[in-house]
């Protein structure tokens, strides 16, 4: 039978006592998280959210304690009270904080039973992730996923820290807006009161923070869970946390430089790791010419050479032709993997690339006298020669071609290089830390489905001042004041210097096929707001929940947030989204159409 609490009082967390407490009464309150009975002696593990205390009960002090301490079962909730004594030399235990010490239990209270737990509650778990997520209340116990949890709240507290600091308010934003279409799909909420109508949960605060500096706020911050229907992944969710800015007054230098020193404050408060300022900055160009991507992995070689100009005129038509139909040729250089991969590893990379729209991979591995290539014989010896000069070839080198459009190059390209990361294991250090910045993105898609411009960003992004004259002439052409924040190549964080001047604004709207009706139908108390006089502004804003994957060391940003979805946006655990009332939907005035269910 469980018992009340009443009469004992928590004296401090398991790992809040030290060797300097020996001597001293403690009372500590936790999980069992292991016991052993060696006879006249129980030794029992007392875990809590700071670690482990080990508590010891012997029958020669109090047999009828030891009586009740050998009832005790992993999970049991209890309370004890005892002395905190030096461990005997042959029982310490240097890996644990508390490792020296122990408590010779006085008084045992069960406070809840438990029975014995679904998952595998052991911090080696191999319990698959789906019947973790189902018990994710018992999975959160282990302090291994702990661990991500202290870290993300160290995080959190030096960004309200840091900015407070710096002169941003901590301003909400409303969860039930408008929808306003663009980008992923919006997550609908109906109105009992307004039948008919719906609200949108916002897929991030980007309006309602422009319209703070409209309101002369000047610099914004907020923590924020944001929305966006859409196809799930590892870092992905249908909801999310981004750490948002907005500053007033301010171009691309003062937001760039204001970050910075937020990454360095972060990374030595919460890792205790020193970063390097000015962090290093490339263009987006440079990005996807070097490696694929705009959010280059920057942290091993193995970057793409452009071999176009060598191969326009080659005899290879797949080669030339890519070249002459407006594409490229562009190799990747595995070194030392001719001779690492087989055949069949090969094969495999080529099948991999068509993943990414590549018809295929072709490929030389160099030898010590020779070359191995099924293309060789179409090759010129002239052109061999100068396509192993410009990939710097060596003995050993396994060369990657690719030759198509050039988004297929790219995209195929940069996956392989990552995949080839992989396999040789060059990314294994999860100390190392890379952060750089991209810079000057395109400023407009254009797709070929709806035939129009669209934004690569969102429609309020600013140009770069030289490029405002090609607005007409030569919109794909067009650069942003837009800049990414890259870590270890993955996207933290995003943002731009927004347009605030109406001429501009109107202009895109048109080049994105919107007329001035259209616009004011999606974006209309913004642009009403913009006729009042509007700071030059921009901002960013970072995705916490990637930001804490990396600092932890995980692959998924399900292992850092505490109640996440599966891959079809539903919660094993609560089965989350059901089936509502029908009360309920005739109170919203919904009616399901039973053979779209």
């Amino acid at each position: 039978m469980s018992e009340s609490m009443e009469g004992m009082k928590r004296t401090g967390r398991c790992t809040g006592f030290t060797s300097s407490d020996i001597g001293s009464k403690a009372t500590v309150m936790g999980w069992i998280n292991k016991r052993r009975n060696l006879g006249g002696v129980i030794f029992i593990d007392v875990r809590d959210v700071s670690g482990i205390m080990q508590v010891v009960f012997k029958s020669e002090l109090n047999i009828d304690l030891f009586n009740k301490a050998e009832t005790l079962r992993n999970e049991y909730v209890i309370a004890v009270r005892g002395e905190i004594i030096k461990r005997d030399k042959e029982t310490i235990n240097p890996n644990l904080k508390t490792g020296y010490i122990e408590i010779v239990a006085e008084e045992l209270k069960i406070l809840s039973k438990a029975e014995t737990p679904p998952i595998d509650m052991g911090e080696n778990s191999k319990t698959n992730e789906l019947l973790r997520l189902k018990y994710r209340y018992l999975d959160l116990r282990r302090q291994s996923v702990q661990k991500n949890f202290i870290l993300r709240h160290k995080a959190v507290k030096v960004a309200r820290d840091f900015f407070d600091e710096n002169g941003f308010m901590d301003i909400e934003t409303p969860f039930m807006t408008k929808s306003t279409p663009e980008g992923a799909r919006d997550y609908l909420v109906p109105s009992r009161v307004n039948k008919g109508s719906f609200y949108a949960l916002p897929q991030s605060p980007q309006i309602f923070k422009q319209l703070l500096m409209v309101s002369g706020f000047d610099r914004y911050m907020q923590i924020v869970r944001c929305f966006r229907d859409e196809d799930l992944r590892a870092d992905r969710q249908p909801e999310f946390t981004q750490i948002d800015i907005e500053m007033s007054f301010a171009d691309e230098s003062d937001i760039i430089g204001i970050n910075e020193k937020f990454v360095k404050r972060l990374m030595k408060d919460v890792m205790n790791v020193d970063i390097n300022l000015p962090l290093r900055t490339m263009t987006y160009q440079e990005a996807m010419d070097r490696f694929g991507s705009d959010k280059p992995e920057v942290r091993f070689g193995m970057e793409l050479v452009d071999l176009s100009g060598l191969l326009k005129e080659s005899g290879f038509k797949v080669f030339s032709g890519a070249v002459k139909n407006g594409g490229s040729v562009r190799a990747v250089n595995a070194k030392g993997c001719g001779g690492k991969f087989s055949r069949r590893e090969i094969d495999a990379l080529v099948e991999y690339v068509k993943i990414y729209g590549a018809k295929g991979m072709a490929w030389i591995a160099v030898e010590e006298n020779e070359i191995k290539s099924a293309i060789k014989k179409f090759l010129s010896e002239e052109e061999v020669e100068a396509i192993l000069k410009a990939v710097s070839a060596e003995p050993g080198d396994l060369i990657c071609f690719i030759a198509d459009k050039n988004k297929v190059v790219y995209d195929s390209l940069g996956a392989l290089r990552l995949e080839l990361a992989r396999k040789l294991e060059l990314l294994k250090n999860r100390d190392d830390f890379s952060f750089l910045w991209v810079t000057h993105f395109p400023l407009l898609e254009y797709d070929e489905e709806e035939k129009r411009w669209t934004s690569t960003h969102h429609p309020f992004t600013s140009p770069l001042d030289e490029d405002l004259e090609k607005l007409e002439s030569d919109p794909g052409s067009i650069r942003a004041k837009a800049y990414d924040l890259i870590l270890n190549g993955v996207e933290l964080g995003g943002g731009s210097i927004r347009i605030h001047r109406r001429e501009i604004q109107k202009k895109l709207f048109n080049l994105l096929g919107f007329n001035d009706k259209e616009a004011h139908e999606r974006f209309g108390f913004l642009l009403e707001a913009f006729e009042y006089g509007v700071p030059p502004h921009g901002g960013i804003a970072y995705g916490l929940d990637r930001l804490i994957m990396l600092l932890a060391g995980e692959k998924s940003i399900r292992e850092v947030i505490a109640f996440p979805k599966i891959q079809n946006a539903s919660c094993p655990m609560t089965n989350a989204p059901s089936p509502v009332d029908l009360k309920q939907l005739k109170e919203l005035a919904i009616k399901l159409d039973e053979d779209e269910l």
